[in-house]
């Protein structure tokens, strides 16, 4: 079988902006774009999108008023070539849920969660990643075989435009500003 056969033809090229955004919702679930060529990753497990949940939930209650915080939609980083991305957990401006894409400048927070397969990834190319595209706070967590998370924290450095290392935290997280929140990580 060629990949031919197996991936639909604009697997292998390259996309636009324009084209990305005249797909249906179904074609866009479960990629990424990078650089305009699609990514397709592994499934991720049901651990994986129940701590996903989890975390969204206990931004959310953090929030307030003019923060939400979700899963599962993509952050539009550039244009040309088209990168977009789809972290965990999104925490967005209240204001902006009606707009589409969500770009960085609407967004403060974005978490990845580690699964095998995507462990290069989400440690080294999105956290750059991001930190070009301006995002204030990015979170790496970690799924340790313990089956406690470690969750660790980045602050950008705007005039560097990386992000530089913040908390470690494992088991009861206690976030801090912008958010005041406490949860348990060491249930999942």
């Amino acid at each position: 079988m060629t990949a031919e056969m197996a991936a639909p033809a604009w697997m292998h090229e390259q996309i636009t902006a324009e084209q990305y955004d005249s797909w249906s919702e179904e074609q866009c679930a479960g990629i990424e774009i990078v650089d305009g060529m699609v990514v397709v990753g592994p499934s991720a497990s049901k651990r994986h999108h129940r701590l996903a949940r989890i975390l969204a939930n206990a931004l959310e209650a953090a929030a307030g008023p003019d923060w939400n915080a979700d899963t599962g939609f993509d952050v539009r980083l550039q244009d040309a070539p088209l990168t977009n991305r789809r972290p965990d957990v999104v925490v967005y401006r209240a204001d902006t849920i009606d707009i589409t894409p969500t770009r960085p400048e609407h967004v403060l927070l974005v978490v990845e969660v580690v699964s095998p397969g995507s462990e290069t990834t989400d440690r080294t190319v999105k956290t750059d990643q991001y930190a070009k595209s301006g995002i204030a706070f990015y979170w790496r967590v970690e799924q340790a075989p313990t089956g406690v998370p470690l969750v660790y924290t980045y602050v950008l450095d705007p005039a560097a435009g990386v992000y530089r290392d913040g908390e470690v935290f494992t088991g009861v997280v206690k976030v801090s500003a912008p958010f005041t929140v406490e949860f348990d990580l060491g249930r999942i």
